[in-house]
């Protein structure tokens, strides 16, 4: 399937959001993930199932000033 990730394009295997997170190595650092804009919470992660074309956003929250 082809995605947009973070605005880069991917081809994945992944179903779900969790599965692409596990797949990209990155479940650790991401708090925050949005699927066509849409905020996906954290407890669903593992439910929300992707679609081809969409365009997924992971955030990580970077302290400093």
């Amino acid at each position: 399937m082809n995605l947009i990730v973070n605005g880069e394009e991917k081809i994945t295997q992944s179903k779900t959001v969790q599965n692409l997170l596990d797949e990209l190595g990155i479940n650790e650092k991401v708090m925050a993930a949005a699927v066509n804009m849409n905020v996906v919470k954290k407890e669903n992660w593992s439910m929300f199932e992707l679609s081809e074309n969409d365009k997924v956003e992971f955030l990580q929250f970077v302290g400093g000033g």
